[in-house]
């Protein structure tokens, strides 16, 4: 979807060294929130009996990020490790889909993802080129259960805000204007939306709403699972009101003639993925569902920060690369 001219107006923010005693103050009440954040949601999760795995930064294998019409990226980033060829890590989908039908049922991992987006994408307030993601997946799971565990994830995530951080909100002016989030979220089929509000339906929907919707059957990766009978995809990305997107998940693929005709019908490099082509082909790939919630994008909707670089101690902005 094209940025309109007035997302294109944010300006980047300063670096640690650049700001006032009086920004530094801000910028340390602002990590006191992420570390908050950080806190409560993994004790969700592990009070759910999640696994908590380590995150994976060089791979052979990666989410290819393709198709995917709000893709921007610039280049990927290539190199060679003891005689073979690794990327960075875009996204741990791969990755969750084996630990998820083997040793992980229910798991999760902070993970770094490195996407270098192209340099207009820096004034959104919304684009970093590294970001880190709460990402989950959880065998034979649905995507109701996954609605079920994020929407009581985050609303206990902002009651919790409230209550416990109240001065840290109030000396950065949030406290009163942080929402309130009332589970469980509407729910949106793609299609309908784009019939009532035509192509620019995403930026629509956002201004309108007052609370989370959920969005479904969005066209994309090979991983997210789709019915071809029907033409529609389990999958969906969770919207915020006046902010936009701030997770995206599905339940997956895992059989190997889907995932072979959908490589081969996007124009993916399969042998990018030969791994999890022989264990789907051997029946090892489960049914999974999962998602990854940017932290970045949740805590800077919850503050209302301008560009949600500031949610970073050293932003990571397309287009702009500091020192640190």
């Amino acid at each position: 979807m094209s940025l309109t001219e007035q997302q294109l107006t944010i300006n980047p923010p300063k670096t640690l060294d650049q700001l006032t005693d009086i920004e530094i103050e801000k910028k340390a009440c602002i990590g006191k929130i992420v570390t908050y954040t950080l806190c409560n949601l993994t004790t969700t999760y592990v009070n759910n009996d999640f696994q908590w795995l380590l995150p994976v930064i060089l791979s052979q294998s990666t989410d290819p990020l393709w198709p995917d019409p709000n893709a921007s990226i610039e280049k990927r980033i290539e190199l060679d490790i003891y005689g073979k060829p690794v990327r960075t890590m875009a996204s741990m989908i791969v990755h969750k889909l084996v630990a998820a039908s083997t040793a992980y049922p229910k798991l999760f991992t902070l993970s770094p993802n490195i996407r270098i987006e192209k340099s207009d994408r820096g004034k959104t307030g919304k684009h970093m080129y590294e970001f880190s993601q709460l990402d989950f997946e959880v065998k034979d799971a649905t995507s109701k259960d996954v609605f079920s565990l994020v929407e009581n994830a985050l609303c206990t995530l902002v009651k919790d805000l409230k209550k416990n951080m109240k001065d840290e909100l109030s000396k950065i002016c949030y406290f009163d204007t942080i929402p309130t989030l009332n589970e469980p979220f509407k729910v949106f089929d793609r299609e309908d939306l784009e019939a009532k509000y035509g192509a620019t339906w995403e930026i629509d929907v956002t201004a309108e709403i007052t609370q989370p919707i959920w969005i479904t059957n969005i066209p994309r990766a090979f991983y997210d699972f789709e019915d071809f009978s029907t033409g529609k995809w389990d999958n969906y990305d969770l919207l915020m009101p006046k902010f936009g997107e701030i997770l995206s998940g599905s339940k997956r693929e895992y059989e190997y003639d889907k995932i072979i005709k959908k490589l081969e019908r996007d124009g993916v490099k399969k042998e990018n993925f030969s791994l999890l082509l022989q264990m789907a082909k051997e029946g090892r790939i489960k049914p999974t569902a999962g998602a990854g919630i940017g932290i970045e994008r949740l805590v800077g909707y919850l503050l209302g920060v301008k560009h949600i670089a500031e949610c970073q101690p050293f932003p990571r902005v397309p287009g702009i690369v500091h020192e640190l």
